[in-house]
């Protein structure tokens, strides 16, 4: 057993750390996915229960909705970039919300279907197109309907904002890409009650599952991107 003269000292884990980035590398992480021909927005859990600093979990995420607006306003100047928004929401009688997650993370019992808590947050101005998924989990794609909008709109490629960056943000972009999707997270567009657990998360995002970009790159290529393709719909 080697003595603590010769065990390799502990790295500080954050987005910024040079030498750690370079470790990743050298084993193979950090490549980059791209682009791909269709791309949709995934808006994760712009929440009353996540946005609010009244509430038990809430945070201030005002800079990361100035961002997810940026983003919105470019998105709606298009008709080929589909947006889908998503919260979390239970019934009042807990009969959906299993009893580990409910000692786990019991937050999740505030968390009412039609409350203040879990109504996406005004200044996002839903569309009616737009579609709205209730997940019971931190990804998007567990147990919901998103993997089916994605695929009937030939979607490959799916820009993650939202909240919170080391859990919802995480997840839904390590299912993206189990299910082989593309995924692009605009670093100031997605928030965390921890800037800390933010950092790592984004540290981690961007060398396991997804492109970490600044959000002018993304804004930048949704704006430029050549249109795509109407999808073919027929009726049965």
């Amino acid at each position: 057993m080697k003595g603590d003269a010769d065990m390799t000292p502990a790295q500080t884990h954050g987005l910024g750390n040079r030498d750690l980035l370079d470790q990743y590398l050298a084993a193979g992480f950090a490549g980059r996915v791209g682009w791909g021909e269709r791309v949709a927005l995934l808006v994760i859990d712009m929440a009353g229960a996540w946005t609010s600093q009244d509430e038990m979990i809430g945070t201030d995420l005002g800079g990361v909705l100035d961002s997810i607006r940026r983003l919105l306003d470019v998105v709606r100047e298009r008709d080929d970039v589909p947006v889908v928004f998503t919260t979390m929401a239970y019934d009042e009688t807990y009969s959906d919300l299993p009893l580990a997650s409910r000692l786990k993370t019991p937050h999740l019992e505030r968390m009412v279907r039609g409350s203040e808590r879990v109504r996406l947050v005004p200044e996002l101005d839903r569309r009616p197109h737009e579609a709205l998924i209730e997940k019971p989990r931190a990804s998007a794609f567990f147990n919901t309907n998103l993997p089916s909008i994605l695929v009937a709109q030939r979607i490959d490629t799916v820009v993650v904002v939202g909240c919170s960056t080391s859990g919802c943000i995480r997840s839904t972009c390590e299912s993206a890409l189990d299910h082989g999707f593309r995924a692009i997270v605009p670093a100031e567009a997605v928030g965390d009650r921890s800037a800390s657990a933010h950092e790592a998360a984004l540290f981690d995002i961007n060398a396991r599952y997804a492109d970490v970009l600044p959000i002018e790159e993304v804004v930048d290529h949704i704006r430029r991107r050549p249109r795509a393709a109407a999808t073919v719909t027929t009726d049965g």
